[in-house]
């Protein structure tokens, strides 16, 4: 029922919009209320805190479907979902929890701000600071390429409270978005996703009382690793989404286009193109699933959520571009709906880990 009704919205809702969102790299307003109308932005809030209850795998199912309509509009669903409410949900306070989880329900957008010029796959080479003075922390310093910043009511931001521990420094602090002193900047003009908005957030002397901190002093390193290893499933889902969308575009194309006096479809060249299409897709598909139920069984899943990461987004860089090839020459243009999906996958080799950041998780985990 979860799965029908999201694929009803996406295709109802999101397919009319998504051009004109993408022609000018803004998430329309009546999507994002739409999402939270639908409870698609608290997928696993508690039910004594408004939300649905669901699971991390309804949060996957979620994000696959939005992104087989619109991959950059599934971004802003997956950050709030399997990053922001998650690492609130396992390490937040009763307090923060009551604080936060409702707002993040019904309206608030959440954003992850980890990311820094010299620290991208080197995640914890952070220079961002939080000086403590009295009950509170002061935060300077400058965080990139955050999604959702332009939308977010509150940050998850990673600073270094003593650069001498090195990782063991780095602290995650809750940071509504009207602290004086963090300014969010211009939106990045992206190749792909451009409905979901990519800025700098920058921080000078911001203050937050200790009770923003998210956690313990000096664990936020725990955080990010834990939350990224999950968030790579929901990438996974992500792009499984998007190949199906380019994928189910082509295979309707192919059925319908004729050259030689019948559909494309009837070749066997183009057969066998949808074919191992097909069977790539449902491959992905198998080991996203595999590792969100692992994760939810409380057994080891980072090895597998970093496969099923490197796997997905390889499967659906081929699949979107075999789909501009079905369509062809239209399949180059703005007016196929093909374009944009290929345009779109480059991203899911890059954010959350690079591929060959997975290689590397990977390795260590067949290795261990």
């Amino acid at each position: 029922m979860l799965q029908s009704s999201v694929r009803q919205f996406a295709r109802e809702q999101i397919a009319p919009r998504v051009r004109a969102m993408d022609d000018s790299a803004t998430l329309d307003p009546k999507i994002l209320k739409g999402l939270f109308q639908l409870g698609l932005m608290g997928v696993e809030v508690p039910e004594e805190y408004g939300g649905a209850g669901g699971t991390f795998f309804h949060s996957v199912l979620c994000i696959e479907e939005i992104a087989a309509v619109d991959p950059a509009v599934a971004v802003i669903v997956d950050v709030q979902n399997t990053l922001v409410i998650n690492a609130l949900l396992r390490y937040g306070s009763d307090q923060q929890q009551a604080l936060w989880l409702p707002k993040l329900n019904e309206s608030l957008v959440g954003a992850y701000a980890l990311s820094e010029a010299g620290s991208g796959s080197d995640a914890f080479a952070l220079t961002t600071t939080a000086r403590a003075e009295g009950s509170s922390y002061i935060l300077d310093g400058r965080k990139l390429w955050i999604s959702s910043a332009h939308e977010a009511g509150l940050f998850l931001v990673f600073a270094t409270v003593n650069a001498a521990d090195g990782y063991r420094g780095i602290t995650c602090f809750l940071v509504p978005r009207e602290s004086d002193g963090l300014q969010i900047g211009k939106k990045e003009d992206k190749l792909g996703i451009r409905a979901s908005s990519t800025a700098e957030v920058s921080l000078s002397g911001v203050r937050v009382h200790r009770s923003a901190v998210l956690g313990e002093v000096g664990k936020g390193y725990k955080i990010a690793i834990e939350t990224l290893n999950e968030g790579r499933i929901a990438i996974g889902g992500q792009l499984v989404g998007l190949a199906r969308g380019a994928y189910q575009h082509a295979l309707a194309y192919a059925k319908q286009r004729r050259q030689f006096g019948k559909p494309i479809a009837e070749f066997q060249g183009v057969q066998f193109q949808l074919a191992e299409m097909a069977t790539k897709l449902e491959g992905a598909r198998l080991m996203v699933y595999n590792a969100a139920r692992l994760r939810e069984a409380g057994k080891s899943f980072a090895t597998e959520a970093a496969m099923a990461k490197l796997y997905a987004s390889t499967v659906a860089e081929e699949i979107a571009s075999q789909a501009v090839e079905i369509f062809g020459g239209i399949g180059f243009t703005k007016d196929s709906p093909v374009e944009k999906y290929y345009r779109d996958v480059k991203i899911g080799r890059i954010y959350e880990g690079t591929s060959n950041m997975q290689r590397i998780t990977i390795a260590k985990g067949i290795l261990s």
